[in-house]
């Protein structure tokens, strides 16, 4: 018996972004939920890799058309999209750009068969153009998948003070996390000896800043305030704890930021008290990184749903983060395995604490074990993403639209 396979439509590695990354990853699970079917995946010119299909040609007006007619050439068991605007955004010779209008075109080209969309940002609060093209987009896919319930009842909330119906095939599925990338205590100085870090006399302890570096993750907040942080802890717990911060920069737009948060980390460096470790954040490497750390600080100011967090969900670190901010908030709400700040007094307040207490450390830890086990882990949503591919290709079968409950 011959199986459809599943196609995904993404920015795919070894271009650098998140989207590809997450892409990849979220693909290696949904093949094992669905052993018996190919999962093959259509992206841009740069993606590369077994399966892997890069005719999306952004650089035309018309990429949308090939792109239409390459899937249907494939004939999908179910259409899975990754959504970004950057991605899927068309400029002509004067740099404007089509608002997308080249996606939604793309979506009413292969209606005839079952596509799931996920959009990875549905701000709290929606430009007009977003709620416009939310609204839209939601006309024209079977099933939209949300991260979190706060976008859910927010979309709901922002929809009807524009006298607007509320569309109902939306469902909520949690950016995954894996569950197998967790080292015992007594594994980390083998990843510390891996990595290098023993020859820098990094101490035993550590806070970890771990990721892209890019001007909205702002290290510079607690990089303007470790050396304070880190004499107070010393005098607190008569224990050594450094600042790991560990990544590299992907948009030539962030080099201002990327260089003088590396020249401050030099100067701390020299001061015996942080190290900065540059990598790509991809990979195995990127867990490995941040597993050597005690907790993780993701300072950022603009977010909605972090591959970072998910990676320290996978290795049940405590954390700390900035709030209200979408989808970091929403998550550590949810887990209980994280702290949050809204003031430079705050984080300082935080980071100490958490360094100083290492039963809260655990407390949080546990948390964040059973909100993977529970909740995020890949292989639950997999099998979420599986209920939305049911759905979907019955309301492509039947012409009949999917109705979900709204969340409040």
């Amino acid at each position: 018996m011959s199986h459809k396979p599943i196609v995904m439509v993404s920015s795919y590695p070894p271009r650098l972004c998140g989207i590809a990354t997450f892409a990849e990853e979220a693909r290696e699970f949904i093949k094992k939920a669905n052993p018996e079917r190919d999962v093959l995946v259509v992206c841009h010119t740069d993606g590369q890799g077994e399966g892997v299909y890069p005719v999306i040609e952004i650089n035309r007006a018309d990429w949308w058309k090939p792109v239409a007619k390459f899937i249907e050439r494939l004939d999908p068991y179910v259409v899975h999209i990754q959504h970004e605007y950057g991605l899927y955004e068309y400029h002509d010779e004067r740099g404007i750009g089509d608002g997308n209008e080249g996606f939604l075109n793309l979506l009413e080209a292969i209606g005839d068969f079952p596509i799931v969309v996920e959009p990875h940002t549905v701000h709290g609060r929606l430009t007009d153009f977003e709620a416009d093209f939310i609204y839209r987009l939601c006309q024209k896919s079977h099933v939209v998948l949300f991260k979190c319930h706060y976008q859910k009842w927010r979309l709901d909330w922002i929809f009807k003070n524009r006298n607007w119906m509320t569309p109902r095939n939306i469902m909520v599925v949690p950016h995954g996390a894996r569950p197998d990338r967790r080292w015992g205590i007594h594994e980390i100085p083998i990843l510390r000896k891996e990595l290098g870090l023993d020859d820098v006399g990094l101490s035993t302890h550590v806070v970890g800043m771990v990721g892209w570096i890019q001007s909205n993750k702002r290290w510079d907040i607690l990089l303007s305030m470790w050396e304070e942080i880190h004499k107070e802890i010393k005098r607190m717990t008569n224990e050594e704890w450094d600042l790991l911060a560990a990544g590299t920069m992907r948009d030539p737009h962030h080099k201002k930021d990327y260089e003088t948060w590396k020249s401050e980390l030099e100067i701390l460096s020299d001061k015996g008290m942080a190290h900065f470790y540059e990598f790509v954040p991809r990979g195995e490497i990127y867990y490995k990184v941040m597993a050597v750390c005690d907790f993780i600080v993701i300072p950022t100011v603009d977010e909605t749903q972090s591959g970072t967090l998910a990676r320290v969900i996978a290795l049940n670190k405590p954390y700390i983060t900035t709030a209200p901010m979408e989808g970091l908030t929403a998550q550590t709400l949810e887990s209980e395995g994280g702290l949050l700040f809204t003031t430079k007094e705050m984080l300082k307040r935080k980071v100490i604490r958490l360094a100083c207490d290492e039963k809260l450390r655990l407390e949080l830890g546990e948390n964040l074990k059973r909100y993977l086990e529970n909740v995020v882990s890949w292989e639950i949503v997999a099998r979420q993403y599986n209920e939305a591919y049911k759905l979907a290709i019955e309301s492509c079968q039947t012409k009949r639209p999917v109705v979900l409950d709204l969340e409040f």
